[in-house]
């Protein structure tokens, strides 16, 4: 099996940019890596619920899909966070019974949602750890200072992938000033050429 890292859910955090999303922290066991990992605020409600021990008057679909593996007998064995692109994590849920094993493909807030339900551990692998994650000392603190490069200043494709990624997450005021940015950077090009 590949090399894996176990993970737990430390808390959920507010977007500071945009106020519907938020984000999941998860925390290396034994280490010293988080990783935040935007969700929307339906996934974030019921994650923060399972976090606080609440039970709600009526299931959540987490609560709902965990009930209908239990009563065929299907456990989550783990979850496995196993790529990043674009922005976006992907997830799988192993899953077995008494006759066979399967792997589904899931969204990394669901995953963890229902990881939290069962008990199922949560893995990601070490390159995903040290591409997506910070360090932290004993008390907490980022080890390092968090890159934070302009918008402004990424290179033309990489604008490309985050506007691809805001557009597909529904952020769509920052898609727009991606576009600009490119527009800008478009216009200026021509501009070079008719000189």
């Amino acid at each position: 099996m590949e090399d894996r890292i176990e993970l737990k859910v430390l808390g959920i955090t507010m977007n500071s940019i945009h106020s519907d999303a938020y984000a999941v922290l998860l925390e290396q066991v034994d280490g010293p890596y988080r990783i935040p990992i935007v969700v929307g605020q339906a996934e974030a409600a019921s994650i923060a619920m399972r976090l606080q021990n609440q039970i709600p008057p009526r299931p959540f679909t987490h609560d709902l899909f965990t009930s209908v593996l239990h009563a065929f007998g299907i456990m989550p064995d783990y979850v496995m966070i196993h790529s990043f692109n674009d922005g976006i994590f992907s997830s799988y849920l192993h899953l077995s019974s008494a006759t066979q094993e399967t792997e589904l493909d899931s969204r990394t807030s669901d995953a963890v949602a229902i990881a939290l339900r069962t008990g199922a551990p949560i893995y990601t692998t070490r390159e995903i750890l040290e591409r997506t994650g910070y360090m932290v000392d004993e008390n907490g603190k980022a080890k390092r200072e968090q890159r934070h490069v302009k918008l402004e200043d990424m290179p033309t494709e990489r604008l490309n992938e985050r506007l691809k990624h805001y557009v597909d997450s529904e952020q769509y005021e920052m898609a727009a000033y991606v576009q600009r940015i490119l527009q800008a950077r478009e216009n200026e090009a021509q501009g070079d050429k008719t000189d």
